[in-house]
């Protein structure tokens, strides 16, 4: 069976913080409906909680269903001392690994724009760094279906962290070639070093964006996922147990189609903690961004969500 991960490195220990106020939501169970956890979320988020879906239970060859995990509540979240963007660290970059066709080019232009969006925080795209660098000793050829992949290992120690800039929150790198992080594994989509800020994924397997406007529109949404879940890892974001979430660990291709671009209150609580990006704000301009590029199903949900977040207070809350 295919083996691949969206990867995780050990969640660094950095910044402290204050619990802010909460509201508590309902119980929930996650891996499989065999655990539950009591998760909390500060107001306005838990506003937000009617429009999302539970995750199911894990069927064979899911992530859940092959990974013990116990999840990460808000709470938890604020208790691990995440990485967090400071005065002086505040830019994601973007480095583009190998060399990318114009239509290539234009999905990590898109990514990266999605990218500052979701995030709150400025993103610069790179000088291109060649694929010639990456010595024959962090390449291969996979032993069964043939293709050419790069050690993400390398990337991330030997490519990315030695040149890390200063002002730099994370830096990520995209790629074209396929990537396997190491023996035992068949490939990766993507992976992030928690405790370096640093992380590379590749579109190889998010479609042929050539292939026309639908094939573009699903490139683009598989990218901008990948892109920011791992970035979400680089925050000290878990995995999300809870619900249907862009935070959902993915064991395949079909797996991590199922899971939603958007996140679910409890990590979105967490973004928002984390890098100071103003919600409101946010699922407006996501829903501006998902209207140009045609991503109708997105461009109604955060429609949605703006409209019950910005709803006005009662007493209740």
């Amino acid at each position: 069976m295919e083996n691949p991960r969206i990867g995780r490195f050990p969640i660094v220990v950095s910044l402290t913080m204050a619990l802010l106020g909460t509201a508590l939501l309902r119980t929930l169970s996650g891996h499989g409906g065999e655990r539950t956890g009591d998760v909390s979320v500060p107001r306005p988020f838990e506003r937000l909680l009617p429009l999302h879906e539970r995750l199911p239970p894990a069927q064979p060859g899911e992530w859940l269903a092959e990974h013990n995990e116990p999840g990460q509540t808000y709470r938890d979240y604020l208790r691990s001392r995440p990485v967090r963007p400071t005065a002086a660290r505040r830019t994601l970059y973007v480095q583009p690994l190998g060399e990318f066709t114009a239509t290539q080019r234009k999905i990590i232009d898109r990514t990266a724009e999605y990218m500052e969006i979701d995030f709150g925080l400025p993103v610069t795209i790179q000088k291109p760094i060649g694929l010639e660098t990456i010595p024959a000793s962090a390449r291969r050829k996979h032993p069964r279906w043939g293709m050419p992949q790069v050690l993400t290992t390398h990337v991330l120690e030997k490519v990315l962290y030695p040149t890390l800039p200063d002002d730099a929150i994370a830096r990520i790198a995209f790629t074209t070639s396929d990537l396997w992080p190491g023996e035992g594994w068949n490939f990766v989509f993507g992976q992030a070093s928690l405790n370096r800020r640093v992380g590379v994924w590749s579109i190889y397997r998010n479609g042929d964006p050539e292939a026309g406007d639908d094939a573009f529109r699903l490139c683009l949404l598989r990218t901008i996922k990948v892109a920011t879940h791992e970035t979400g890892h680089m925050f000290s974001m878990q995995h999300c147990i809870f619900f249907r979430c862009n935070m959902a660990g993915a064991n395949h291709q079909a797996e991590a189609d199922r899971h939603p671009l958007w996140l679910c209150p409890v990590c979105l609580a967490k973004l928002c903690w984390a890098t100071g990006v103003e919600p409101a704000d946010r699922f407006r301009r996501l829903t501006e961004f998902c209207e140009r590029q045609g991503f109708e199903k997105e461009q109604a949900f955060f429609r949605r969500s703006l409209e019950a977040i910005e709803k006005p207070r009662s007493k209740t809350d």
